[in-house]
Protein backbone atom coordinates (compact mmCIF):
# COMPACT_ATOMS: atom_id res chain seq x y z
CA UNK A 1 0.00 0.00 0.00
CA UNK A 2 1.17 3.72 -1.04
CA UNK A 3 2.00 4.89 2.23
CA UNK A 4 0.59 8.91 0.41
CA UNK A 5 -2.49 7.66 0.31
CA UNK A 6 -2.88 8.41 4.18
CA UNK A 7 -1.83 11.71 4.05
CA UNK A 8 -5.06 12.61 1.44
CA UNK A 9 -7.40 14.65 2.88
CA UNK A 10 -11.20 13.12 2.13
CA UNK A 11 -14.07 15.04 1.63
CA UNK A 12 -17.01 12.29 3.12
CA UNK A 13 -20.72 13.36 2.44
CA UNK A 14 -22.91 11.50 3.78
CA UNK A 15 -21.20 10.74 7.54
CA UNK A 16 -24.42 10.73 9.54
CA UNK A 17 -25.46 8.35 7.52
CA UNK A 18 -25.44 4.15 7.75
CA UNK A 19 -22.58 3.62 5.32
CA UNK A 20 -20.61 6.88 6.10
CA UNK A 21 -20.53 6.45 9.77
CA UNK A 22 -18.87 3.39 9.39
CA UNK A 23 -16.67 4.31 6.58
CA UNK A 24 -15.84 7.29 8.34
CA UNK A 25 -14.83 5.27 11.55
CA UNK A 26 -12.62 2.93 9.62
CA UNK A 27 -10.88 5.73 7.59
CA UNK A 28 -10.19 7.74 11.08
CA UNK A 29 -8.32 4.24 12.17
CA UNK A 30 -6.26 4.01 9.34
CA UNK A 31 -4.79 7.50 9.95
CA UNK A 32 -6.56 9.41 6.95
CA UNK A 33 -7.61 13.35 7.23
CA UNK A 34 -11.39 13.03 6.94
CA UNK A 35 -13.67 16.25 6.29
CA UNK A 36 -17.58 14.41 6.97
CA UNK A 37 -20.37 16.62 5.28
CA UNK A 38 -24.04 15.40 6.29
CA UNK A 39 -27.51 17.48 6.34
CA UNK A 40 -28.68 15.76 9.59
CA UNK A 41 -32.25 15.48 7.79
CA UNK A 42 -34.91 13.93 9.42
CA UNK A 43 -35.72 10.95 6.64
CA UNK A 44 -35.15 8.89 9.70
CA UNK A 45 -34.91 9.19 13.83
CA UNK A 46 -32.55 12.09 13.60
CA UNK A 47 -31.09 10.98 16.87
CA UNK A 48 -29.40 7.70 15.48
CA UNK A 49 -27.67 10.06 12.97
CA UNK A 50 -26.29 12.29 16.35
CA UNK A 51 -25.46 9.04 18.33
CA UNK A 52 -23.44 7.93 14.80
CA UNK A 53 -21.48 11.25 15.23
CA UNK A 54 -20.69 11.05 18.81
CA UNK A 55 -19.04 8.07 18.34
CA UNK A 56 -17.03 9.92 15.47
CA UNK A 57 -16.33 12.72 18.88
CA UNK A 58 -18.89 15.06 17.27
CA UNK A 59 -21.83 16.11 19.03
CA UNK A 60 -25.30 17.76 18.74
CA UNK A 61 -26.26 21.68 17.99
CA UNK A 62 -24.10 22.32 14.84
CA UNK A 63 -25.27 25.21 12.92
CA UNK A 64 -25.50 24.92 8.94
CA UNK A 65 -22.31 25.46 7.31
CA UNK A 66 -20.03 25.57 10.83
CA UNK A 67 -16.92 22.83 10.58
CA UNK A 68 -16.40 21.69 14.08
CA UNK A 69 -13.79 19.27 15.15
CA UNK A 70 -13.82 16.01 16.62
CA UNK A 71 -12.80 15.54 20.21
CA UNK A 72 -11.87 11.70 19.60
CA UNK A 73 -10.15 11.84 16.48
CA UNK A 74 -8.24 14.59 15.35
CA UNK A 75 -8.00 13.83 12.19
CA UNK A 76 -11.67 14.55 11.75
CA UNK A 77 -14.02 17.54 11.28
CA UNK A 78 -17.34 17.93 10.45
CA UNK A 79 -19.69 19.95 8.32
CA UNK A 80 -23.69 20.17 8.48
CA UNK A 81 -24.80 20.96 5.04
CA UNK A 82 -27.00 19.93 2.25
CA UNK A 83 -25.90 18.72 -0.90
CA UNK A 84 -28.83 21.59 -2.55
CA UNK A 85 -25.96 24.35 -1.07
CA UNK A 86 -24.44 25.22 -4.26
CA UNK A 87 -22.54 28.16 -2.63
CA UNK A 88 -21.40 26.55 0.46
CA UNK A 89 -19.99 22.99 -1.02
CA UNK A 90 -18.04 25.69 -3.32
CA UNK A 91 -17.15 27.29 -0.60
CA UNK A 92 -15.73 24.09 1.35
CA UNK A 93 -14.06 22.65 -1.99
CA UNK A 94 -12.29 26.28 -2.23
CA UNK A 95 -11.28 26.12 1.49
CA UNK A 96 -9.90 22.70 2.40
CA UNK A 97 -8.21 21.32 -1.11
CA UNK A 98 -9.69 17.65 -1.21
CA UNK A 99 -7.70 14.68 -3.13
CA UNK A 100 -10.47 11.98 -2.80
CA UNK A 101 -14.17 12.59 -2.55
CA UNK A 102 -16.37 10.05 -1.69
CA UNK A 103 -20.29 11.10 -2.05
CA UNK A 104 -22.71 9.18 0.24
CA UNK A 105 -25.32 11.77 0.80
CA UNK A 106 -28.39 10.96 -1.18
CA UNK A 107 -32.18 10.84 0.01
CA UNK A 108 -32.27 7.42 0.12
CA UNK A 109 -35.75 5.03 0.24
CA UNK A 110 -37.60 3.59 -2.83
CA UNK A 111 -40.87 3.43 -1.77
CA UNK A 112 -40.53 7.00 -0.37
CA UNK A 113 -39.40 8.09 -4.28
CA UNK A 114 -43.05 7.35 -5.42
CA UNK A 115 -44.39 9.72 -2.88
CA UNK A 116 -42.12 12.73 -2.85
CA UNK A 117 -40.23 12.80 -6.22
CA UNK A 118 -39.75 16.21 -6.11
CA UNK A 119 -37.07 15.52 -3.05
CA UNK A 120 -35.22 12.88 -4.92
CA UNK A 121 -34.94 15.30 -7.89
CA UNK A 122 -33.18 18.19 -5.73
CA UNK A 123 -31.29 16.46 -3.33
CA UNK A 124 -29.72 13.23 -5.98
CA UNK A 125 -29.24 14.99 -8.95
CA UNK A 126 -29.01 18.38 -8.04
CA UNK A 127 -27.05 17.88 -5.13
CA UNK A 128 -24.58 15.69 -6.87
CA UNK A 129 -24.74 17.91 -9.77
CA UNK A 130 -23.22 20.94 -7.32
CA UNK A 131 -20.38 18.22 -6.38
CA UNK A 132 -19.42 17.26 -9.67
CA UNK A 133 -19.43 21.46 -10.91
CA UNK A 134 -17.44 21.67 -7.21
CA UNK A 135 -14.78 18.94 -8.37
CA UNK A 136 -14.35 20.64 -11.81
CA UNK A 137 -13.70 23.95 -10.28
CA UNK A 138 -11.53 22.08 -7.62
CA UNK A 139 -9.53 19.41 -9.48
CA UNK A 140 -9.73 15.83 -6.96
CA UNK A 141 -8.11 12.66 -7.63
CA UNK A 142 -11.21 10.85 -7.34
CA UNK A 143 -14.55 10.84 -7.12
CA UNK A 144 -16.32 8.15 -5.62
CA UNK A 145 -20.26 8.19 -5.12
CA UNK A 146 -23.08 5.98 -4.35
CA UNK A 147 -25.13 4.18 -7.09
CA UNK A 148 -27.44 1.43 -6.37
CA UNK A 149 -28.44 -1.79 -7.10
CA UNK A 150 -31.67 -0.36 -7.92
CA UNK A 151 -30.73 0.50 -11.11
CA UNK A 152 -30.69 -2.93 -12.50
CA UNK A 153 -34.40 -2.38 -12.64
CA UNK A 154 -36.90 -5.05 -15.02
CA UNK A 155 -33.55 -6.67 -15.44
CA UNK A 156 -33.73 -10.40 -14.97
CA UNK A 157 -30.65 -11.59 -16.28
CA UNK A 158 -29.01 -12.64 -13.01
CA UNK A 159 -26.53 -12.40 -11.56
CA UNK A 160 -26.66 -8.67 -12.00
CA UNK A 161 -23.98 -7.46 -14.05
CA UNK A 162 -22.18 -3.50 -14.64
CA UNK A 163 -21.67 -5.03 -18.56
CA UNK A 164 -25.65 -4.89 -18.91
CA UNK A 165 -27.65 -1.92 -19.65
CA UNK A 166 -29.81 -0.29 -17.09
CA UNK A 167 -32.37 1.34 -19.02
CA UNK A 168 -35.63 0.78 -17.18
CA UNK A 169 -35.70 1.86 -13.53
CA UNK A 170 -38.56 0.77 -11.87
CA UNK A 171 -38.36 4.35 -8.95
CA UNK A 172 -37.68 7.80 -8.63
CA UNK A 173 -34.78 6.80 -6.42
CA UNK A 174 -33.25 4.36 -8.88
CA UNK A 175 -33.94 6.72 -11.53
CA UNK A 176 -32.00 9.16 -9.55
CA UNK A 177 -28.67 7.21 -9.59
CA UNK A 178 -28.65 6.03 -13.06
CA UNK A 179 -29.00 9.76 -13.49
CA UNK A 180 -25.80 10.31 -11.41
CA UNK A 181 -23.90 7.16 -13.64
CA UNK A 182 -25.10 9.34 -16.73
CA UNK A 183 -23.77 12.77 -14.95
CA UNK A 184 -20.37 11.22 -13.72
CA UNK A 185 -19.61 10.06 -17.10
CA UNK A 186 -20.50 13.47 -18.85
CA UNK A 187 -17.73 14.75 -15.89
CA UNK A 188 -15.19 12.03 -16.98
CA UNK A 189 -15.47 12.45 -20.34
CA UNK A 190 -15.56 16.78 -20.47
CA UNK A 191 -12.57 17.44 -17.77
CA UNK A 192 -10.92 14.51 -17.14
CA UNK A 193 -12.37 13.68 -13.64
CA UNK A 194 -11.81 10.30 -12.74
CA UNK A 195 -14.81 8.80 -11.38
CA UNK A 196 -16.07 5.49 -9.57
CA UNK A 197 -19.89 4.39 -8.85
CA UNK A 198 -20.84 2.22 -6.50
CA UNK A 199 -24.23 0.05 -6.59
CA UNK A 200 -24.51 -1.10 -3.43
CA UNK A 201 -26.54 -4.50 -2.80
CA UNK A 202 -29.02 -4.44 0.32
CA UNK A 203 -26.45 -3.28 2.57
CA UNK A 204 -27.30 -4.30 6.37
CA UNK A 205 -25.75 -4.53 9.90
CA UNK A 206 -25.32 -2.29 13.41
CA UNK A 207 -25.98 1.24 13.25
CA UNK A 208 -28.80 0.62 10.53
CA UNK A 209 -31.44 2.76 8.88
CA UNK A 210 -34.63 2.09 10.51
CA UNK A 211 -36.25 1.86 7.22
CA UNK A 212 -34.40 -1.14 5.94
CA UNK A 213 -35.94 -4.79 6.48
CA UNK A 214 -34.01 -5.95 9.41
CA UNK A 215 -34.47 -3.00 11.70
CA UNK A 216 -38.19 -3.41 10.57
CA UNK A 217 -38.37 -7.35 11.18
CA UNK A 218 -36.31 -7.22 14.35
CA UNK A 219 -38.48 -4.10 15.91
CA UNK A 220 -41.77 -5.79 15.71
CA UNK A 221 -40.64 -9.34 15.79
CA UNK A 222 -39.57 -8.11 19.63
CA UNK A 223 -42.68 -6.24 19.91
CA UNK A 224 -44.82 -9.17 18.83
CA UNK A 225 -46.01 -7.09 16.02
CA UNK A 226 -46.76 -8.12 12.05
CA UNK A 227 -44.10 -7.56 9.73
CA UNK A 228 -45.31 -6.85 6.22
CA UNK A 229 -44.07 -9.48 3.86
CA UNK A 230 -44.26 -8.12 0.14
CA UNK A 231 -44.64 -10.63 -2.47
CA UNK A 232 -45.65 -13.21 0.28
CA UNK A 233 -42.27 -13.74 0.97
CA UNK A 234 -41.28 -14.82 -2.57
CA UNK A 235 -38.49 -12.75 -2.80
CA UNK A 236 -34.51 -12.62 -2.93
CA UNK A 237 -31.74 -10.54 -1.76
CA UNK A 238 -28.00 -10.35 -2.18
CA UNK A 239 -28.02 -8.96 1.26
CA UNK A 240 -24.24 -7.14 1.71
CA UNK A 241 -23.06 -6.55 5.38
CA UNK A 242 -21.44 -3.44 6.27
CA UNK A 243 -18.06 -4.48 6.84
CA UNK A 244 -17.62 -5.81 3.63
CA UNK A 245 -19.18 -2.70 1.96
CA UNK A 246 -16.39 -0.87 4.08
CA UNK A 247 -13.70 -2.86 2.15
CA UNK A 248 -14.98 -2.59 -1.17
CA UNK A 249 -14.90 0.97 -0.34
CA UNK A 250 -11.89 1.33 0.57
CA UNK A 251 -10.57 -0.76 -2.12
CA UNK A 252 -12.10 1.75 -4.70
CA UNK A 253 -10.84 4.67 -3.27
CA UNK A 254 -7.06 3.70 -3.74
CA UNK A 255 -7.59 3.09 -7.36
CA UNK A 256 -9.41 5.86 -9.52
CA UNK A 257 -10.22 4.54 -13.28
CA UNK A 258 -7.78 5.44 -15.94
CA UNK A 259 -8.98 5.91 -19.62
CA UNK A 260 -9.07 3.63 -21.90
CA UNK A 261 -7.95 4.41 -25.66
CA UNK A 262 -8.94 1.21 -26.94
CA UNK A 263 -12.71 1.25 -25.91
CA UNK A 264 -15.17 1.34 -28.44
CA UNK A 265 -19.46 1.95 -28.18
CA UNK A 266 -19.30 -1.21 -31.08
CA UNK A 267 -18.52 -3.77 -28.10
CA UNK A 268 -18.65 -1.34 -25.21
CA UNK A 269 -18.62 -2.84 -21.37
CA UNK A 270 -20.82 -0.26 -19.72
CA UNK A 271 -19.28 -0.20 -16.77
CA UNK A 272 -15.66 1.46 -18.64
CA UNK A 273 -15.19 4.11 -21.21
CA UNK A 274 -12.56 5.63 -23.09
CA UNK A 275 -12.71 8.81 -20.02
CA UNK A 276 -11.86 7.67 -16.73
CA UNK A 277 -14.90 6.35 -15.38
CA UNK A 278 -15.98 2.67 -14.05
CA UNK A 279 -19.01 1.67 -12.31
CA UNK A 280 -18.86 -1.53 -9.74
CA UNK A 281 -21.24 -4.12 -8.17
CA UNK A 282 -20.61 -4.42 -4.62
CA UNK A 283 -22.82 -7.05 -3.18
CA UNK A 284 -22.60 -10.29 -1.59
CA UNK A 285 -22.68 -12.81 -4.46
CA UNK A 286 -24.54 -15.01 -2.65
CA UNK A 287 -28.94 -14.46 -2.90
CA UNK A 288 -30.79 -15.42 0.18
CA UNK A 289 -34.63 -16.50 0.16
CA UNK A 290 -36.48 -13.54 1.99
CA UNK A 291 -38.12 -16.29 4.06
CA UNK A 292 -34.66 -17.78 5.31
CA UNK A 293 -33.83 -14.33 5.97
CA UNK A 294 -36.55 -14.07 8.56
CA UNK A 295 -36.07 -17.49 10.30
CA UNK A 296 -32.70 -16.25 10.96
CA UNK A 297 -33.75 -13.03 12.52
CA UNK A 298 -36.79 -15.31 14.91
CA UNK A 299 -33.36 -17.72 15.55
CA UNK A 300 -31.50 -14.81 17.14
CA UNK A 301 -34.56 -13.20 19.01
CA UNK A 302 -35.66 -16.49 19.92
CA UNK A 303 -39.52 -15.53 18.65
CA UNK A 304 -41.73 -16.32 16.27
CA UNK A 305 -42.81 -13.46 13.59
CA UNK A 306 -46.36 -12.86 12.76
CA UNK A 307 -46.67 -12.53 8.98
CA UNK A 308 -48.47 -10.22 7.32
CA UNK A 309 -48.55 -11.46 3.60
CA UNK A 310 -48.65 -9.24 0.97
CA UNK A 311 -48.32 -8.47 -2.93
CA UNK A 312 -45.41 -7.07 -4.43
CA UNK A 313 -44.86 -3.22 -3.85
CA UNK A 314 -44.56 -0.77 -6.87
CA UNK A 315 -40.96 -0.20 -7.21
CA UNK A 316 -39.81 -3.66 -6.06
CA UNK A 317 -38.14 -6.40 -7.53
CA UNK A 318 -38.26 -10.13 -7.24
CA UNK A 319 -34.58 -10.80 -6.81
CA UNK A 320 -31.11 -9.30 -6.38
CA UNK A 321 -27.54 -10.57 -7.28
CA UNK A 322 -24.41 -9.08 -7.72
CA UNK A 323 -22.02 -9.91 -10.17
CA UNK A 324 -19.10 -8.53 -8.44
CA UNK A 325 -16.38 -10.44 -10.55
CA UNK A 326 -14.38 -6.97 -11.45
CA UNK A 327 -14.37 -5.74 -8.18
CA UNK A 328 -12.59 -9.32 -7.00
CA UNK A 329 -10.23 -8.65 -9.61
CA UNK A 330 -9.25 -5.56 -7.13
CA UNK A 331 -9.23 -7.76 -4.16
CA UNK A 332 -12.02 -7.35 -3.02
CA UNK A 333 -14.03 -10.48 -1.12
CA UNK A 334 -17.28 -10.31 1.04
CA UNK A 335 -16.41 -12.54 4.26
CA UNK A 336 -19.60 -12.07 6.40
CA UNK A 337 -22.61 -14.24 5.66
CA UNK A 338 -26.34 -13.84 6.30
CA UNK A 339 -26.39 -15.52 10.35
CA UNK A 340 -23.18 -13.87 11.79
CA UNK A 341 -24.71 -10.51 9.77
CA UNK A 342 -28.33 -10.75 11.80
CA UNK A 343 -26.34 -12.06 14.63
CA UNK A 344 -24.69 -8.74 14.89
CA UNK A 345 -27.39 -6.52 14.26
CA UNK A 346 -29.24 -8.28 16.70
CA UNK A 347 -26.57 -7.90 19.75
CA UNK A 348 -26.46 -4.28 18.80
CA UNK A 349 -30.19 -3.24 18.53
CA UNK A 350 -30.62 -5.21 22.07
CA UNK A 351 -27.89 -3.23 23.05
CA UNK A 352 -28.69 0.33 21.64
CA UNK A 353 -32.16 -0.38 22.56
CA UNK A 354 -32.19 -1.98 25.97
Amino acid sequence: MDKKLFSLKILLTGAAGFIGFHLAECLLKEGYEVVGFDAVNDYYEPGLKWNRLKILGVYENIVDGELVHSVIYPSFRFIRMKLEDEEGIMRLFEREHFDIVVNLAAQAGVGHSIKFPHTYVKSNIAGFLNILEACRSHPVKHLVYASSSSVYGLNTQLPFSTAQRVDHPISMYAASKKSNELMAHTYSHLFGIPTTGLRFFSVYGPWGRPDMALFLFTKAIKKGEPIDVFNNGNMERDFTYISDIVDGINIVMKNPPQPDDKWQTETADMASSSAPYRVFNIGNNQPVKLMSFIEEIENQLDKKAVLNLLPMQPGDVLATFSDISPLQKLGFQPKIDYKKGIFEFVKWYNSYYQ
